[in-house]
């Protein structure tokens, strides 16, 4: 069984074991002499005595009792008890995994998430940033919390406008739904297009710091990975931003990973043809020998795009990419110029099928019974070739290294020029 049927059935389990002790417990307590039947808080802590008692026979009170606590002040409090109680759990939270499943158990996640809902008072906001907070560490390392928290209504309590939220809050609400985002590759039904406009207004504003949206496109990313969601990010612009975001080498690397998930599916493809973005964009981030991973990604999508599709062939032979893919071909990584040579082979059996065996100038037939060329001829004609394509080879180089270099010596280049043949160029 794999590991995330393995984590649904070991949450179902729980949620049940735990419905049926409280039961139990309830029972049993409501057949003894009382006067009063039992409450919500009693139900509450029948389970936090239990597990309050092993915790204490391991390690004394071992942050227990403050923990019982913080869900009393959570659950029963006033808004500046809860205020408290959270800024406690926040702490209790960081200490280790078992605590954090425990307090979901306890029944923490549904009243923290009700307090992520925000407005205009600055202690409501104080609150909504506390709750995220203490949200986040729960989601730490526990794929059941995360569920939990996704059945609790986070993604519906998600601000519908970022640009009131400073930068703090941003990166914490961004921290919180990258981790939530990891749902997307289990079985567990996450409605990911919640998420997805959240994430690109934080992307587009002007406002969010280069780490917020480094965080952005984390999540982005495991959302794309399922196909499933291609047509909700195909659809809203995320394409766009996307593709705007690749040209930032702070953040192009992890856009442009996102780009090659979605370049693989219908939509996303679709996306990107139309885009007034492409192939420009692209072509540029390869030129960019510095970051050689933002090359490989950025030829690749080229290729997939490519790949059967003469419109887009012509689009990037007429935008001027043939001169950059052999400069990647020369001086790009390993990958990148496999996938470069690959496109060039393409541009290449593309042109040798337009021109036809008899296109271009025609310098006079053989006559039928004329007698065959002499060896020495045939080599002489072979030289003269060679020749020829060296020489369009070079002004190629000249071309290539005054753009690389600057307009620097490219002395480097010639020995490569003069020892290739006509056979070993890849267009």
């Amino acid at each position: 069984m794999s590991n995330t049927s393995n984590f649904y059935s070991t949450y179902i389990k729980l949620r049940f074991f735990t419905k049926l002790k409280r039961f139990l417990r309830i029972k049993a307590k409501s057949k003894e002499p009382s006067d009063h039947q039992p409450t919500k808080e009693s139900e509450i802590f029948i389970v936090i005595e239990e597990k309050g008692i092993m915790g204490k026979e391991s390690d004394k009170d071992n942050g227990w009792m403050s923990l019982q606590k913080s869900v009393k002040k959570l659950h029963f409090g006033n808004c500046d008890e809860k205020e408290v109680a959270v800024k406690e759990i926040i702490e209790l939270a960081k200490e280790d995994l078992k605590r954090r499943k425990f307090m979901a158990e306890l029944g923490l996640i549904p009243p923290l998430v009700a307090m992520v809902v925000g407005g205009s008072d600055q202690a409501v906001l104080r609150r909504q940033r506390l709750a995220v907070q203490a949200l986040t560490e729960l989601a730490n390392g526990s794929f059941t919390n995360k569920a939990l928290m996704v059945e609790a209504g986070i993604l519906s309590k998600l601000p519908k406008k970022t640009d009131n939220l400073d930068g703090n809050t941003r990166q914490e609400f961004a921290e919180l739904i990258l981790s939530i985002s990891l749902l997307a590759n289990t079985q567990f039904n996450m409605d990911s297009s919640r998420i997805i406009p959240f994430v690109v207004s934080i992307l587009d504003s002007s406002n969010s710091s280069v780490e917020t949206k480094c965080t952005c496109l984390g999540t982005l990313y495991n959302i794309s990975s399922v196909l499933e969601n291609s047509a909700s990010m195909a659809t809203n612009g995320t394409v766009t931003t996307l593709l705007r975001l690749s040209s930032l080498k702070e953040v192009s690397e992890k856009a442009l990973a996102t780009l090659g998930n979605l370049v693989v599916t219908l939509m996303g493809k679709k996306a990107m043809e139309e885009s007034p973005m492409m192939p420009e964009s692209l072509m540029e981030i390869m030129t960019w020998e510095e970051q050689p991973k933002c090359q490989e990604l950025s030829v690749y999508i080229l290729m997939i795009l490519a790949h059967q599709s003469s419109i887009q062939r012509e689009k990037m032979s007429k935008a001027g990419i043939v001169p950059v893919l052999l400069e990647v071909a020369l001086l790009g990584s390993s990958l990148a110029q496999k996938r470069a040579l690959k496109l060039l082979q393409w541009f290449k059996d593309e042109r040798q099928i337009k021109m036809g065996p008899h296109s271009g100038p025609q310098v006079g037939r053989m006559p039928i019974d004329s007698s065959p060329m002499s060896p020495r001829a045939v080599d002489e004609s072979k030289k003269l070739m060679k020749k020829i394509v060296k020489q369009s080879l070079y002004k190629n180089m000249e071309t290539i290294t005054s753009r690389a270099n600057g307009g620097g010596d490219s002395s480097r280049f010639k020995s490569l020029v003069v020892s290739s043949s006509s056979k070993s160029l890849p267009y």
